[in-house]
């Protein structure tokens, strides 16, 4: 069962309604569809101080809300097992919304890692795994923070926040330039880190359906159906990436 919006983040930005995320949700789409025909006569943009800028921040700003999600959750002693959402407004149930409303903004943000592919005219990155898992994540923690902000949701954005610090620590030095590439052979274990994420998140997930626990079974099912499709997709990923694009 879903429940009612949470009147603590109700009035925050971009949380009241779906009406903007959809709006920025077609935009985002739109970027995808026209960015490649507007790119086609102009040469590659090269960026490299705004993506270490980007990277930086985005690495920063993960490291932040895992320390958040870690610290609040130990000082509120929380289970991971079965962990309902604070509602009232004490000082730990208002520090867990906070870092859930930023993690859902920080979807927002990352909807810029397209536009870079795009207008680096990078088109071979922007593929249907990264549009479904940029544009569903945004929906996703919309709903998180509108209905849940904290609870069994805590474990699914400290998890992600985590292999954020690394994967932005990766696309940081990527974008360093082709010198750094020969400290980049760890790509293959950062998709075994997202991988064991998402394995990590289903079977907390799952747990919920078969034990009773006063956090929503909607939304736990809806995280499990929508984690097992990723699993699918990563795994196709690293098979294409690294089992049949090494042969």
């Amino acid at each position: 069962l879903f429940c009612f919006s949470d009147p603590r983040t109700d009035p925050w930005p971009l949380v009241h309604s779906p009406l903007p995320v959809t709006l920025l949700f077609a935009f985002y789409l739109l970027v995808v569809a026209l960015g490649p025909f507007s790119m086609r006569q102009r040469k590659p943009l090269k960026l490299r101080g705004l993506l270490i800028a980007y990277n930086l921040a985005m690495m920063t700003l993960s490291s932040y809300m895992f320390y958040e999600f870690l610290v609040t959750s130990v000082l509120d002693n929380y289970s991971y097992l079965c962990q309902p959402v604070d509602y009232s407004r004490s000082e730990l149930g208002m520090r867990m919304a906070r870092v859930c409303w930023w993690f859902f903004f920080s979807k927002v943000i990352e909807l810029l890692d397209t536009v870079f592919f795009i207008l680096r005219k990078k088109q071979e990155q922007v593929t249907f795994l990264h549009v479904y898992h940029h544009g569903t994540m945004l929906f996703n923690w919309w709903s998180g923070v509108k209905y849940v902000p904290g609870g069994q949701a805590f474990f699914i954005g400290m998890l992600n926040s985590f292999v954020h610090i690394f994967m932005y620590g990766y696309y940081t030095l990527a974008s360093l330039g082709p010198q750094m590439h020969r400290y980049l052979w760890w790509k293959r274990y950062l998709t075994i880190m997202q991988l064991c994420q998402f394995v990590a998140i289903a079977a907390h997930s799952s747990y919920n359906l078969f034990t009773e626990c006063p956090f929503p079974d909607g939304f736990n099912a809806a995280v499990f159906l929508y984690i097992l499709s990723l699993i699918a997709l990563f795994l196709h990923f690293y098979y294409r990436t690294y089992i049949r694009g090494k042969q």
